[in-house]
């Protein structure tokens, strides 16, 4: 496993300006990633598909709409990966495979199953997340597939909905979802979350529930990553936590400024290196 001790510790000094980073995850891309070595960029690299996931669903409806370059492929390249399927060629092996998947069952898909798309993109994604062999990694992809299968779950069973046509992937905790009839899905036990994400579920402010969504990711990568310190799993952490202060700034700018300055002095608090490895 690689060790990044300079790179941790000299993360960039982020500041605000004007209630706007000065940094972001596309700046992470561009000056941090080259500095990682070629097996730690392909777990990075699941952090950034989640862009190409939104590029390749505008492009699947119109191969002309504008896409953020924020992902790990250009317009370009998806539009030749889609033609690629479409004609029935082997696409190029820089691909992953979920995405080549996801294009197949896509071109499939009726006018009337359209509508599937972005579950069906997304469950791929998770189980691909999932087979990560970082176990870190792997943990929060299925930490996020629990939090909003069972935040969906609440939501039908409120609004009198099917359950299980909101459920997206196939665990044992998915389909205990769309089976249980019990009111904490059996779950209270299991998930030591669960009962947060009841709490959050009956917040009606959207604005405000999101932000709890995030602060109950936010205290998962810390606690989960709190033995981490100059790894891989360190970096992904600020990585997660930059994406999200980006969007709490976008949201409250008060508040978004008050969470990002926490962040910063977090790290730079933890970043000291140990002194075992100072002799």
């Amino acid at each position: 496993m690689s060790t990044y001790y300079c790179l941790v510790a000299g993360l960039p000094d982020i500041s605000l300006d004007d209630g706007k980073l000065s940094y972001s995850v596309s700046d992470f891309k561009a000056e941090l990633y080259p500095d990682l070595s070629a097996q730690d960029r392909k777990l990075i690299d699941l952090f950034y598909l989640k862009f190409d996931n939104t590029a390749i669903l505008k492009l699947l409806k119109n191969k002309d709409a504008v896409i953020e370059d924020k992902g790990n492929f250009s317009a370009e390249e998806l539009l030749q990966l889609i033609e690629a399927v479409r004609e029935g060629d082997t696409p190029d092996k820089k691909y992953p495979s979920y995405l080549v998947n996801f294009v197949s069952q896509y071109l499939q898909l009726s006018q009337d199953e359209l509508y599937r798309a972005d579950d069906l993109l997304a469950a791929l994604y998770y189980s691909y997340g999932m087979s990560s062999n970082n176990a870190f990694i792997a943990s929060w992809f299925e930490f996020n597939l629990n939090l909003n299968n069972i935040l969906a779950a609440l939501a039908a069973r409120k609004y009198k909905l099917e359950v299980s046509s909101v459920i997206v992937g196939a665990t044992s905790i998915c389909e205990q979802l769309r089976t249980s009839n019990a009111r904490d899905f059996g779950l209270n036990e299991t998930l030591e979350y669960f009962e947060a994400l009841q709490r959050i579920a009956d917040i009606e402010e959207l604005v405000e529930r999101e932000k709890k969504v995030d602060m109950l990711k936010w205290k998962w990568l810390e606690d989960e990553s709190f033995f981490h310190y100059f790894t891989i799993e360190r970096i992904f952490v600020f990585l997660m936590q930059l994406e999200m202060i980006e969007r709490w700034i976008s949201l409250d700018k008060e508040k978004g400024n008050e969470l990002f300055r926490k962040m910063i002095q977090d790290l730079k608090n933890e970043v000291q290196i140990p002194e075992e490895f100072r002799k």
